[in-house]
């Protein structure tokens, strides 16, 4: 099966080499597509990802000036292949876990009308860059909360909601996958931990307040959606909501 992983990258030298890495050790598990938009770095970031590329042709890179994450995304959606099956996303500083693919990829091919596996993720503050997993020492929680990397998307269902919102600052995110599930796609709620989410200094969730006012202008929008269309599918039970307060490690 055709997997395209899109990966937007700014100032992520530090990270994007594990992050591919990551992806390029699950190559067996699918004709894997690798599609880097680099969002206008400054640093070494665009460098990194042609040494992988030198030993990876499953990796295609694209260079843009800076104009944000979701613009980025929405590039990358611009440059699936014709043959694509299916498509995920994974951010430049997140690790994708080993057997992550096989395991949810499974479940498509157990059922050709699957649009959607939306699997579970897990928040570390420290990895092991070489192992490409959570150190010894590592604080983790894990939940089945809001990323597009816990998503594997039938490229049918990303053709139907279309591209990322670009009115968002932050939560473009929240807002692709609410309107994913909005059109009652058949899906499946693997316990697969899909991505170690790497908490370090330059997040973009580690501003608070902005991460809470376009949050909640996404879930306004949902709703706004489902008054205005009943035929849109109410969103219940599908994410573990929490207080920005309750998002410690444990």
């Amino acid at each position: 099966m055709r997997l395209s992983v899109i990966m937007p990258v700014h100032n992520r030298e530090t990270y994007v080499g594990a992050a591919l890495r990551s992806l390029l050790r699950q190559r067996d598990a699918a004709d894997l597509d690798i599609i880097v938009i680099d969002d206008g770095s400054t640093d070494g970031s665009a460098d990194a990802v042609r040494t992988m590329m030198d030993e990876a042709p499953h990796i295609r890179l694209f260079q843009q000036e800076n104009m944000g994450v979701t613009r980025a995304r929405n590039s990358g959606l611009g440059r699936l292949k014709p043959e694509t099956e299916l498509v995920s996303f994974l951010d430049s500083d997140d690790i994708s876990p080993a057997g992550r693919f096989a395991t949810d990829l499974d479940f498509f091919r157990r059922d050709p009308s699957l649009e959607l596996t939306y699997s579970r993720m897990m928040l570390v503050d420290r990895i092991d860059d070489e192992t490409l997993e959570p150190t010894r020492d590592s604080n983790t929680i894990s939940v089945r909360g809001i990323h597009l990397s816990a998503a594997i998307f039938s490229r049918g269902l990303v053709d139907r909601i279309g591209g990322f919102d670009e009115d968002f600052v932050q939560a473009e995110d929240t807002d692709f996958l609410l309107r994913s599930f909005e059109a009652g796609p058949r899906y499946a709620l693997p316990d697969t931990l899909a991505l170690y989410y790497r908490r370090h200094a330059g997040n973009m969730t580690k501003r608070d307040d902005v991460q809470s006012r376009e949050f909640m202008r996404a879930i306004y929008k949902s709703m706004k959606r489902r008054r205005a269309d009943p035929s849109l599918k109410p969103i219940e039970g599908i994410f573990e909501l929490k207080k920005l307060a309750d998002w410690r490690f444990m």
